[in-house]
């Protein structure tokens, strides 16, 4: 982290919140951001003149700021943040990589906060609960923080305890992040091809979901019910009768960081097995489950002494339907094909793709990043050279990956990262194969009737195709009844004219502008005064400036022509 957290940043840790304060904090955070995304675009703010270094630098260094200013906002933003890590399809690549490095670690509440707390929600004092409790948390963060205690049972567990007032500071929050949501949906400019109201419902969702811990326990359960047939994963169980919306109590459970690599070497283990195991109990969770841990980082996995997956924090989960297994598997299909058409379809069926008038620049982008990605064997392929291409081409296009997407290639990317770390050699495409080879092999039967297989496959398409043809003219009819179908020629020559004249124009409206300024400060010098004919002048002298600019453009378009 470049920077820590100072008392300003800290103030948000409290009970009683001020709304005008938190307003005018939030507004402000946005209106700077407007002005900087509005700055990026001038050519005149750049030293220099402006280069395509110059601005990777510069949208490099937004990133970073917009990440310390959500950390200083506090909890809300911090989720908020982690979020939009996910939505590479809105944001620059640069955003995207500084917000999934937003990691909430905060400074603790204390002691007698967590006293208060506890009573409250479980009915009973500390000592009526637990045999002993340790007022040093083990980790803090931004939605709670963890103590170690042991039950009168004798049994060794952690405490997590919501922050105090954190559901307050949410409705004060997510109430101005629906104004700004608003905003930006009527912008000319932003609002444009998003759906940001909707982007704040799923926020809104995910955020009240993660601050419930009873639904934390249920997923806890659930998870450790899905993997009670693997020694090799361990899963936390849940104290229920010591758990509430705001605490948690969960078995105690240590381990080794799996990302402190040379302490897993020092306690025996075998890295290479490790970096294996990590991948493989994340695709069982996928395929096999369709339920996921959403937020894979190395602080949420840790090695036990005989070599198990700990898996913690289970706030965050991911969940896959069947159907939409089964469009993945449609599009994972059309890539191994290299069919862009197939693959765009199939995006739209999943909603990671909205429909558009013209498609051909979509399709076209799809089927460049199929010819370039398919030249290497599925086992060589890098998860994260595949998502930031594919982040690449999503972003300002009409690509809506949903979020459980991101969630999953996200996760791929990291784990790919800890495995390599663990393993030099380690590859997550290699060790995905089989899995992938075995759905593939589910869905269209044997390998050694393929050949059969891919035959039908197409017949039945070419039936499809046959079949649906009389509808699909049928439409294209109704759409030209209606007046729906478009035709759109461009005729460049035609543009450049227009825009030049369009310029002429300009340069004449200025000319007289300045022409009636320069009379009127001349006039006002003559009758003496004086100030109200310097800024005059100075009027003139701005608009003059701008005038000479739209000569050089227009100069140097000539030369071009």
């Amino acid at each position: 982290m470049e920077k820590g957290y100072s008392d300003k940043a800290y103030r948000w840790n409290r009970e009683n919140y001020s709304r005008r304060r938190r307003f005018l904090d939030i507004w402000s955070f946005v209106l700077t951001l407007m002005f900087k995304l509005w700055r990026y675009n001038k050519s005149w703010s750049y030293p220099g003149g402006v280069t395509e270094a110059k601005q990777a630098a510069r949208r490099k260094a937004q990133a970073v700021w917009i990440r310390n200013t959500l950390l200083d906002l506090g909890p809300t933003f911090i989720k908020v943040g982690q979020l939009f890590s996910t939505r590479a399809d809105i944001f620059p690549g640069e955003y995207v990589e500084e917000l999934a490095k937003l990691q909430d670690k905060v400074p603790a509440f204390s002691y007698d906060q967590v006293e208060v707390i506890i009573e409250q929600e479980l009915g009973k004092t500390i000592p009526q609960l637990y045999q002993s409790f340790e007022p040093i948390p083990l980790a803090a963060a931004s939605l709670g923080q963890v103590h170690k205690a042991v039950l009168h049972s004798g049994e060794a567990v952690v405490v997590k305890v919501q922050r105090p007032g954190l559901k307050k500071l949410f409705e004060i929050d997510l109430q101005i992040l629906k104004g700004i949501a608003r905003y930006f949906q009527n912008h000319p400019k932003w609002g444009r091809g998003r759906d940001w109201i909707g982007i704040y419902e799923e926020c809104c969702r995910i955020l009240w979901e993660e601050i419930d811990y009873l639904n934390e326990g249920r997923n806890a359960d659930t998870f450790r019910r899905n993997f009670r047939t693997f020694d090799w994963v361990k899963v936390p169980r849940v104290y229920w009768r010591y758990t509430s919306s705001r605490v948690v109590t969960l078995e105690y459970v240590p381990g080794i960081k799996i990302s402190q690599y040379e302490a897993i070497e020092a306690a025996g283990l075998d890295r290479k097995i490790i970096a294996r195991q990590g991948a493989q109990a994340y695709l069982l969770q996928l395929l096999n489950d369709g339920f996921f841990h959403a937020d894979p980082h190395p602080g949420n996995i840790a090695v036990s002494p005989n070599g198990a997956l700990i898996f913690y924090d289970f706030g965050m989960m991911g969940r896959i339907k069947t159907n939409v297994r089964e469009g993945l598997m449609e599009t994972l299909f059309g890539i191994a094909s290299k069919d862009g058409t197939r693959v765009v379809q199939s995006l739209i069926d999943l909603g990671a793709l909205a429909p558009v008038d013209d498609m051909g620049p979509v399709r076209r982008s799809v089927q460049f990043m199929l010819d370039n990605f398919m030249d290497k064997p599925f086992e060589n392929q890098s998860v994260a050279a595949i998502s930031d291409d594919l982040y690449e081409i999503a972003y300002d296009q009409p690509f809506r990956f949903p979020a459980t997407f991101t969630f999953v290639m996200r996760a791929f990317s990291t784990l790919e990262g800890v495995g390599k770390g663990l393993d030099p050699e380690f590859n997550f495409m290699e060790v995905a194969k089989p899995y992938a080879m075995q759905l593939m092999t589910n869905m269209n039967g044997s390998e050694s009737n393929s050949f059969l297989n891919e035959l039908s496959r197409q017949a039945v398409q070419v039936s499809n195709t046959a079949l649906g043809l009389p509808r699909r003219l049928e439409d294209t009819l109704e759409k030209l009844e209606r007046g729906d179908v478009r035709v759109r020629v461009r005729s460049l020559e035609t543009e450049r004219l227009l825009r030049r004249q369009s310029n002429i124009q300009l340069g004449m409206t200025y000319a007289v502008i300045v022409s009636g300024f320069t009379l009127s400060a001349t006039i006002l010098l003559v009758k003496e005064y004086i100030w109200l004919a310097m800024l005059t002048a100075f009027i003139a002298v701005a608009v003059s400036g701008l005038l000479i600019r739209l000569l050089m453009r227009l100069d140097r378009y000539d030369r071009m022509t």
